[in-house]
């Protein structure tokens, strides 16, 4: 009969290991969930012992296989569908982990989940294991997944995890998209202009220079831009850069990072795009978050930290505190100024229906389509836009290069 060695903790939390006989895995599970153990881990010795015997040589080519080093998004929302699929299957989470580490893109990840596995098996929690990795785990994850260890539906929650995942991925997607189109026309367009300035108009000055006439007002101005730019390209850009470290070192700072994101949102249009795009991603962790079990207050905290808005974050931590002293949620959201009356009004019907989960998602979907629409309308504006102005600061170029010549036909003709 089968030798199979098991990992389990009991009710008060302890680690208990061990080996048992029996005829399948899954009798060895039953036979362990009848004496009250939650199970981390079931595997075959002879199934281990192949893994152990794995040679350093065929660990390598492994590693050497994967595509790239970095983690990305991609790779978080993989795994976690992956995960997710085959807890629901009924493998455990140790099992899981091995069977997804041999499918990983990232050689980082790689190491990750082989971290993940070993911090398991010496008795740690999963979400206990994602905090020793928080540069690639975040908060929502670690306490959605101590939620789900909590009331034994991690399969369900992580399922809700990777849902938000993908759904983040394809709007953050969709905005870089529409964002790539109007950086290449800049681009492009300040090459072309660098071109004509830093090449073309020093040739016609050149070729000027022997001209016995006064030049126009328009070409002397463009001969004497080119030559100072030039001369002092090399320092405009180093005073440019001593500029931007000077200004992202202030930024670095508490009262520098607020009085920048209080200069955004009172930019015309861009503030007011940056403020959607701020709630469209509060509404979507709060659904995920309450729909998975999370207390409001958890979930608020979590979005406090996961906003990336100093001045944001301090609005999320009053409306925590005054939740905390028993108010409801949608009267200190009215009263911090900082969401529309519209999202005010939805979280007051979800507290009254009990669908608080629900109503969030309904405005996240509401903010994805505002902040979608936005995004299309700026693009098909930038593009006629960013044209006429490059055509115009060309066209001035090359009427203030030509000027001359015609005048000097108009002389020559007289």
């Amino acid at each position: 009969m089968p030798r199979f060695s098991y990992i389990a903790k009991d009710g008060s939390g302890k680690k208990i290991t061990g080996n048992e006989d029996g005829a399948s895995q899954e009798e060895i599970i039953n036979r362990l969930q009848s004496r009250g153990l939650i199970i981390l881990f079931v595997e075959s010795t002879v199934y281990k012992s192949d893994i152990n015997s794995e040679s350093a040589a065929e660990n390598l080519k492994s590693i050497a296989r994967r595509q790239h080093l970095r983690i990305t998004a991609n790779d978080l929302s993989l795994f976690c569908r992956q995960l997710a699929t085959l807890l629901g299957a009924g493998i455990t989470i140790l099992e899981a982990l091995v069977i997804i580490s041999k499918q990983v893109s990232s050689r980082r990840f790689y190491h990750v989940l082989l971290g993940l596995k070993k911090w398991m098996e010496e008795g740690l929690s999963m979400h206990e294991a994602m905090e020793k990795n928080k540069t690639v785990f975040s908060q929502l994850w670690i306490n959605l997944v101590e939620s789900g260890e909590a009331s034994g539906n991690l399969a369900v929650v992580l399922t809700r995890l990777a849902s938000y995942l993908e759904r983040n991925a394809r709007f953050r997607s969709k905005i870089l998209s529409a964002l790539i189109y109007p950086v290449i026309l800049v681009f492009v367009g300040v090459v072309a202009l660098l071109f004509l300035t830093l090449k073309i108009i020093p040739t016609f000055a050149e070729l000027f220079s022997g001209f016995k006439m006064e030049l126009p007002f328009i070409t002397r101005m463009l001969i004497g831009t080119s030559s100072f730019i030039r001369h002092y390209l090399l320092l405009m850009v180093i005073i440019v850069a001593i500029i931007f470290f000077i200004i992202k070192k202030y930024m670095g700072t508490m009262e520098g990072r607020k009085q920048f994101e209080t200069l955004v949102f009172r930019l015309p249009l861009f503030g007011d795009f940056l403020r959607d795009i701020i709630v469209e991603k509060f509404s979507s962790e709060m659904s995920t978050l309450i729909e998975s079990g999370v207390p409001i207050l958890y979930a608020l905290e979590i979005s406090e930290r996961s906003v990336g808005n100093i001045t944001v974050s301090d609005i999320i931590r009053e409306i925590k505190e005054q939740v905390k002293q028993g108010r409801s949620l949608s009267l200190p959201m009215a009263r911090s100024g900082f969401f529309e009356p519209m999202v005010v009004q939805m979280v007051g019907i979800g507290e009254e229906v009990g669908d608080l989960s629900g109503m969030f998602k309904k405005i996240n979907e509401f903010y994805q389509e505002v902040v979608e629409t936005f995004l299309t309308r700026f693009t098909s504006m930038f593009e006629p836009l960013m044209l006429i102005v490059v055509g115009a600061v060309i066209g001035v170029m090359v009427v203030g290069m030509f000027m001359p010549i015609f005048q000097l036909s108009r002389i020559g003709m007289n």
